[in-house]
């Protein structure tokens, strides 16, 4: 054996190129690995060993020049804008963990690469960069030069795909039903009493044209198996089309040998049968997962509402009737739904959504402002250019979730328990193999390759994205969304439950606000008015609602800082709106109500007095919670509201005031160091940090929606009373869960009880295997149709 390359694991031959001391099969290997090891990212050879692709020596020139062109780079990049772009690119080297790793550190290679993701199930890589510092051109030849080459199309690759897999499988499943039809005629005599009588010619010519009819279905409609198979074990895994391979080959070989030793016809037909019922089960559950899947109807789910302005009047829309050429407002901090064109006020965009950078980039007056964008100062109006999908602010949610470090137990046993399955099953063929071999040599064949076949850990691994897939769309009907499958396991864990007061356990739009001190005129309502629109935390919404002057004045200089206040200059005079600490230096030291004081120009005029109003069902929601969790209350308000929150939540030694956002992220941090699984409930304005900081961070979404990334969850502010049913469903979640584990173990056991006694044809196990897999997702599927039915409100 000669030596392996340390890059790719190839034979290196009789003439290995040296470097370092280290073997490589060809200069490309040596010069990935030279790069690698030049920034330090040695990791990616401790991942996975040899884990590279051996590099075809190909002079790149200009193989990628057309991509300097502006119209090819338009129709390529995702986004662009600011200096910032976002491109997805389909590597289909992408193999491993290490391909992986790599990929998402190419900011190590190139500093002009911001981040990078991928999304291994489709080989994509979503990649942000720099223009300044690396054009799409460097950027496509940098992952050449590391030999993972982007496959690059204008066409709709994902869509082109699926349907040349579909008609590739619906061929393969052709040629192997029509040569099971033919090869089962063919032995039909065997099938009959007294079919041993047959003429030893007959035997011969029946076998030998089995035996072709069988060899386009072993050699083509078969082959994705092996090609799993050979990948897996290049990569030293062995999956579960390893021993599917092995039963296919052991009974095509020993069929083979009995026909042309002209001892029989074989076992031709249970052979063409099985690869014939295997290709069937595959489109089969392909077909019924499309049916069962909930990703493409959660994502019509997705629930951001928008202010539409019709003749002059803000109405509120959902995000799904949004359309081209509508009127929009989006205040401060408001999530940017739809590529838009700014017709009005000053646009200070912050894309850290979308790029992960979040220095705001300034807009002019009909430029055009990408979908995911927030605007950072005061309101602006805009036209919608291109109908949302609402699928990409899905995407761009699920981005974020990298930040925060979850482990998935479930996910982590159910890889562990496949990994180590096809090799027990490997072992329980062969012992079953050789014992019939030395006991009773007819039974031998059946027993291994029935055995290979009948196991499968499908259903095992398919168990949980379909039962907290369902969960998800069960809690998207009732107004719960989140943001992916892990967090319903979070949930589950969840021992201690954090609210936030305002906006959160209070109602924005029925608070009542009394203006204390100065007259104020006409004009000067009009102004705070003005000031207040701009802004979408909850006092500032409350003391709109309350002036009820309908015209408002332009805004300019906008600023607002969170916990704090907001600040402006409109007709010429600064207005301050905020704390008492804001607008005068001082703690507010009134413990009776929440103040909101106003400076305006030269002198302070007075405060709003806010009379918070509680959500419906606040004390039923809170009892359920407490006989359960550890509850805590944090506000940055004063105590104003204590002597009326300390009934409800039992005690006052678990309501805090006071409390900025650091100290509300403080908060959570330290309850985690003790050992708390904490679930976040706030508004995503002032609290943000502490959402991020949280196992899980939910927050409510009134009709005017601030959409905050730092979330997990979102819950509709009419459904905040099933807040606990929710929570109790996520523990109904984890026992569909484990029922079908039960339920897929179960099979295999039984399956293999029969197998091992060679009683089961490969036939019947090939039947069996994928109605094994369909019948644990169709049992996990609808269990949570009938639970959510049953246990939510």
């Amino acid at each position: 054996m000669g030596l392996k390359c340390i890059h790719c694991g190839e034979d290196c031959g009789k003439h290995p190129v040296m470097w370092d001391d280290k073997p490589f099969c060809c200069h490309g290997c040596k010069t990935v690995y030279q790069i690698l090891n030049a920034s330090e990212m040695e990791q990616y050879y401790e991942i996975q060993p040899m884990a590279g692709i051996r590099v075809e020596q190909a002079d790149v020139g200009d193989k990628y020049a057309y991509l300097d062109l502006e119209e090819i780079r338009e129709k390529l990049l995702d986004f662009s804008d600011g200096g910032v772009s976002k491109v997805s690119l389909f590597v289909p080297g992408i193999h491993c963990a290490s391909c992986i790793w790599l990929l998402e550190h190419l900011n190590t290679l190139n500093p002009g690469i911001i981040h990078s993701n991928v999304n291994f199930p489709k080989k994509t890589a979503s990649i942000t960069f720099k223009d300044e510092q690396i054009s799409l051109r460097q950027l496509v030849e940098l992952m050449a030069s590391i030999h993972y080459v982007p496959e690059i199309t204008l066409d709709q690759l994902d869509k082109k795909e699926g349907t040349d897999a579909n008609r590739d499988l619906l061929i393969k499943i052709g040629i192997a039903g029509f040569s099971l039809m033919n090869v089962m005629l063919y032995n039909f005599p065997e099938y009959l009493p007294g079919g041993e009588q047959l003429g030893e010619t007959f035997t011969k010519v029946f076998g030998w044209l089995s035996f072709l009819l069988t060899l386009p279905v072993v050699f083509y409609s078969a082959s994705d198996y092996y090609l799993s198979a050979f990948k897996g074990l290049k990569h030293k895994i062995v999956n579960i089309d390893v021993p599917i391979t092995l039963g296919i080959f052991t009974l095509f070989v020993q069929s083979t040998y009995e026909i042309a030793t002209a001892q029989g016809v074989g076992y031709m037909d249970s052979l063409v049968g099985l690869v014939f019922f295997l290709l069937v089960g595959k489109w089969y559950q392909g077909k019924t997962y499309q049916a069962l899947s909930f990703e493409r109807d959660y994502k019509s789910y997705f629930p951001v509402a928008v202010t539409k302005i019709v003749d002059g009047a803000e109405e509120i829309i959902p995000l799904s009737r949004l359309k081209e050429n509508d009127h929009i407002l989006i205040r401060n901090q408001e999530l940017i739904p739809a590529d838009s064109k700014l017709v009005k006020g000053t646009a200070n965009i912050d894309y850290s959504f979308v790029t992960g950078e979040s220095i705001p980039v300034p807009k002019r007056l009909d430029e055009l402002i990408f979908a995911g964008g927030r605007q950072v100062g005061s309101s602006i109006e805009m036209v919608v250019e291109k109908e949302v999908e609402q699928s990409y602010l899905t995407q761009l949610w699920n981005q974020d979730s990298g930040k925060k470090e979850t482990e998935s137990g479930l996910y982590t046993m159910v890889n562990k328990v496949s990994e180590y399955f096809t090799a027990a099953i490997l072992l329980v063929a062969f012992s079953a193999g050789i014992y019939w071999l030395f006991n009773d040599s007819s039974l031998a064949l059946f027993a291994f390759t029935s055995v290979l076949i009948i196991a499968c850990p499908c259903a095992l691994a398919l168990t949980i994205p379909f039962t907290f897939g369902s969960t998800m769309r069960a809690f998207g009907r009732k107004g719960f969304y989140i943001k992916n499958t892990e967090v319903i396991e979070n949930l589950d864990k969840i021992d201690t439950v954090v609210f936030d007061k305002t906006g959160t356990i209070t109602l924005n739009r029925s608070m009542k606000a009394k203006f204390i001190g100065d007259t104020l005129s006409e004009d000067e309502l009009q102004m705070i008015k003005s000031l207040a629109a701009n802004s979408s935390h909850p006092l500032s919404v409350a003391i709109k609602e309350n002036i009820e002057s309908e015209d408002l004045f332009e805004v300019e200089n906008f600023q607002e800082i969170p916990a704090m206040g907001t600040s402006a200059l409109i007709n010429g005079k600064r207005i301050n709106m905020g704390s008492r600490k804001f607008i005068m230096g001082k703690v507010d030291n009134d413990p009776n109500s929440t103040n909101v004081y106003i400076f305006i120009e030269n002198k302070v005029a007075g405060y709003f007095s806010i009379e918070n109003t509680y959500r419906e069902g606040l004390a039923e929601i809170i009892d359920n919670l407490k006989n359960k969790y550890d509850l805590y209350l944090l506000s940055g308000d004063n105590e104003s509201e204590k002597k009326n929150l300390a009934p409800i939540f039992g005690s006052e030694a678990n309501l805090f005031f006071n409390q900025s956002p650091s100290d509300k992220m403080e908060f959570v941090k330290k309850l985690k160091k003790e050992g708390k699984k904490v679930l976040m409930i706030g508004d995503g304005l002032n609290d943000a940090g502490a959402l991020l900081e949280s196992d899980v961070g939910l927050t409510i979404a009134d009709d005017i929606y601030s959409f905050s990334p730092a979330c997990e969850g979102i819950i509709e502010s009419s459904k905040f009373s099933g807040l606990f049913d929710f929570l109790k469903f996520t523990h109904s979640a984890m026992n569909v869960v484990k029922i079908s584990f039960i339920i897929s173990f179960l099979y295999n056991l039984i399956g293999l009880f029969f197998a091992v006694q060679g009683t089961l044809s490969p036939l019947i196990a090939a039947i069996l295997m994928p109605i094994s897999s369909v019948s644990v997702v169709a049992f996990a599927t609808f269990s949570i149709q009938y639970l959510s039915r049953k246990k939510l409100s």
